[in-house]
């Protein structure tokens, strides 16, 4: 009887509730941020089967493919046109919050960024969905397959016949496999161009045609990412030296080795591929297993007192996430000088709060390292968050951030937009680098969203860096960021010494030209002798930067830019470095055809060589972006240095950054200011920050350090600040600069790029715009252009550009935005408009 009553009261509870959730009405449309480049969102109907949230993904038709967008508004307000209704709602709770919408709409305001495409940078989720095209015969490609029929075979078209063949042999596919019913099948493209071999051009003319409907699946996907394996499955048979050096690495690791790890030793590619053949080694695919990091944890910070500056940084950072307000911080500390361990305190702080904080970095290659750090530390509550992961790793850390589960996140500028809850922390470190800019829509800068998300939160902001912007140092001065410093390294560890050797006279001395000047050769085998490490910075990827006909003077350009190919010794290829396009090695000039081609200057493989050639027993990688293919390969370079198995690392930039590696005691800068002669108004402070940043990766340990500082301009201020490690008279000498020139920080300044495949279009477009520039004068803005790009064509584009300044970032706003829509009203794709707000690269 209890049963029977406790059976009815349930039944009277549920019915109540369905009659509740009757009563609240869905909205009858939703607008959705779609990423496309346009500067608006779309209005759905929302059908009654499907309950769509703001903040949460749904797909939606647009055009002739199915896309998935975010929905940021549900109303009943009915749209001027008619609309779609919405396909699906792929989310139950909103994978945007609505901070992190407010975030998206900032963005794409301040930035002058289409909101769908905003919203698809701050979401790593590509992994959840396979965009696959399909395809489905229609009415109309039935009707001309019929009336081809009708006509016999001549089946008539102004295409070719071999084209015409081919679009009726796709629409017989269709009809043999039955795939013509009244709504019509879809097709995966892959399965339908294996099947046809058609190309995608005359799918897309089909498409124009009607004869076939083209659309965007969505549907789940597993995309593990693959690895290639090789397996030793013989040693026996006689090899060459090259082949015997592999099949030892091989032995030496149990018998089993990734290619790419094979393909880091300095041995030409065709090695691995004849043991393969002679059936020595197996290559074998398996899927990648995912670790936070592989590299190993440097003794924890935590083991060390902390000195009196570090701990008042500390009590700072504390009280500012106490206070559960937002407030910003500008911590300068010289290179060394525990930068890292004031982090991971204040981040440990933070988790006993049971809050979330966020660490960014601006290489892949310092995430490992720093990742590690944290794990070893905070255990299974780190997440990691780069552009080097697979889309599904990228998605399994974005969900363990979402629910939870990870509350500390490491990454790149990307991971500003971690979905973190109750966020008390945002780090930024080294925040003057460059990589924090995106250089593609939207073109954000991830420390100034991290400012901007701290407010947006009540949460605290750190800048950390040795060599900050001006515009972060400027904004301490103002007091909009309070000023920390850490003026001495720890353990009271002395900062390097540097010596500057001036390469003009080392010329006259010797007369020609050396790469390595004598007294960093002499430095460099002192160090050996004493088993010390060192390391060469030579900012310049390839072997020589420019092939030369002395015949002609002409040198060897890539087809699409306006910029000399690069040989590359070990590829035997020429190479462009901003488009990809490869050409031979010239044995002629390609212009008059003179034998008489001569290969100026040289990057970090020349380098690398001219070192194994002057000290043939010592131990010396490379690391740049051709031996680094992935973060797995520079874990393996910088644990190799830190355990003392390489004695020499030679490399660009990215061996300047962050890495803590107590063994080397000297650091080589070979032609650190070739930078100083471009034509950018920051090209002094970029120079500054890179020699003092690769100097402090000198003496980290016990022994002292010493840099050589090769230049041809050793009068320059840049080089003479940063040899005696002198940030304040840089920075009052270069802020001076910028004040008579209105350059930021006195001014806010974005360049509008005009770009065009056709050199007339994109001429008659910069024109159009200047001349309303002249028309329209804005009260407060400094126009300058248009005027040809340093870089008059890249990846197949002319470009022309104009630099616009003011000192009021909101009319520098509005003016951009009224210009966008003069552009529009012309015709002028918005594709072909880029509008760089805070631009950092004008060339």
């Amino acid at each position: 009887m209890r049963g029977r009553r406790s059976s009815r009261v349930t039944a009277i509870l549920l019915d109540r509730d369905s009659q509740r959730l009757s009563s609240i009405r869905m909205p009858e449309y939703c607008d959705v941020a779609l990423p496309v480049p346009l500067d608006m969102v779309f209005a759905y109907r929302v059908p009654a089967d499907v309950m769509p949230i703001v903040g949460g993904r749904v797909l939606v038709p647009f055009r002739q493919q199915r896309m998935t967008g975010i929905v940021v508004e549900l109303h009943d307000r009915k749209p001027p046109v008619k609309t779609k209704a919405v396909l699906s709602a792929l989310d139950t709770t909103p994978v945007l919050d609505e901070q992190l919408l407010r975030l998206g709409h900032w963005i794409s305001d301040y930035y002058l960024a289409p909101l769908g495409e905003v919203f698809r940078t701050m979401l790593p989720l590509n992994a959840e969905f396979n965009k696959a095209v399909a395809y489905r015969i229609t009415p109309e490609g039935r009707m001309a397959l019929h009336l081809a029929g009708l006509s016999g075979s001549s089946r008539r078209s102004r295409r070719t016949p071999e084209e015409q063949a081919t679009e009726f042999r796709v629409l017989d596919y269709f009809v043999a496999q039955e795939y013509a019913p009244a709504e019509g099948i879809e097709v995966r493209e892959a399965t339908l161009r294996s099947a046809t071999r058609v190309s995608r051009l005359i799918l897309s003319v089909m498409v124009r045609k009607k004869w076939l409907a083209r659309e965007d699946v969505s549907a789940a996907r597993d995309a593990t990412r693959i690895v290639k394996v090789a397996l030793l499955k013989s040693a026996e048979g006689k090899l060459n030296d090259n082949q015997r050096m592999l099949v030892d690495t091989l032995a030496a690791s149990g018998g089993r080795v990734a290619v790419e790890t094979l393909h880091s030793l300095n041995l030409p590619r065709t090695t691995l591929s004849t043991l393969v053949k002679r059936g020595l080694v197996e290559i074998s695919e398996e899927a990648a297993g995912f670790a936070v990091s592989r590299s190993k944890p440097r003794p924890s910070p935590f083991a060390f007192d902390f000195n009196s500056a570090q701990q008042a940084a500390l009590n700072h950072l504390r009280e500012a996430v106490a206070a559960r307000k937002f407030s910003g911080i500008l911590l300068h500390g010289v290179t060394g000088s525990g930068k890292t361990a004031v982090y991971l305190a204040g981040m440990r702080a933070v988790l006993e709060f049971g809050r979330s904080a966020i660490l960014l970095v601006p290489e892949i290659g310092l995430t490992p390292a720093v990742a590690a750090d944290l794990h070893q530390i905070f255990g299974d509550e780190v997440a990691i968050l780069h552009s080097a992961l697979s889309d599904k790793e990228r998605a399994q850390q974005w969900h363990r951030i979402k629910s939870g589960d990870a509350r500390m996140v490491v990454g790149t500028r990307s991971a500003v937009f971690a979905p973190v809850a109750d966020l008390a922390l945002i780090l930024v470190d080294e925040e003057h680098d460059s990589s924090y800019k995106q250089e593609e829509t939207p073109r954000y800068h991830a420390r100034d969203i991290a400012v901007m998300r701290a407010k947006m939160a009540s949460a605290t902001v750190v800048l950390g860096s040795a060599t900050p912007s001006l515009e972060s140092y400027f904004n301490a001065t103002k007091n909009k960021y309070a000023l920390v410093e850490l003026p001495d390294r720890v353990e009271r560890r002395p900062l390097p010494e540097v010596e500057i050797i001036d390469m003009r006279q080392e010329f006259q001395e010797t007369g020609h030209e050396l790469i390595i000047s004598r007294k960093l050769t002499a430095e460099i085998k002192e160090r050996f002798e004493r088993n010390e490490q060192v390391m060469v910075l030579l900012n310049r990827r390839g072997y020589s930067p420019v092939a030369l006909c002395r015949a002609c003077g002409k040198t060897l350009e890539c087809q699409n830019c306006a910029i000399a190919l690069t040989h590359h010794k070990r590829e035997q290829r020429m190479i462009c470095h901003y488009c990809g396009f490869t050409a031979p090695v010239p044995k002629s000039c390609v212009h008059c055809g003179s034998e008489y081609v001569y290969f100026l200057g040289a990057g970090s493989e020349k380098l690398e060589e001219l070192l194994h050639g002057m000290f043939p027993q010592a131990r010396i990688a490379r690391l740049d972006r051709d031996t680094v293919r992935g973060h797995e390969d520079f874990e393996r370079t910088l644990n190799a240095l830190s355990e003392g198995e390489l004695d020499l690392l030679v490399g660009t930039q990215m061996i300047a950054k962050g890495h803590d590696i107590h063994g080397v005691t000297l650091v080589g800068v070979v032609g650190a200011d070739s930078a100083l002669g471009f034509p950018d108004f920051r090209a002094a402070e970029r120079t500054f920050q890179l020699l003092t940043q690769v100097a402090g990766r000198a003496g980290r340990g016990q022994s002292p350090g010493k840099v050589i500082l090769q230049t041809y301009f050793q009068d320059h201020y840049a080089v003479q600040y940063a040899a005696r490690h002198d940030f304040a008279g840089f920075y009052e000498k270069e802020l001076r600069f910028r004040s008579w020139m209105h350059y930021p920080p006195y001014s806010s300044l974005a360049n509008v790029l005009i770009r065009s495949d056709k050199l007339d279009e994109a001429l008659h477009w910069s024109g159009t715009l200047g001349k309303w520039f002249e028309q329209n004068r804005h009260e407060g803005i400094r126009v300058l252009g248009p005027a040809t790009a340093p870089i008059v064509r890249l990846k197949r584009d002319y470009r022309y550009h104009f630099v616009l300044k003011s000192p009021s970032r909101g009319k520098l706003n509005a003016t951009l935005r009224t210009m966008l829509a003069y552009a529009a009203a012309q015709k002028i794709p918005r594709t072909q408009v880029i509008v760089d707000v805070d631009a950092l690269w004008l060339m």
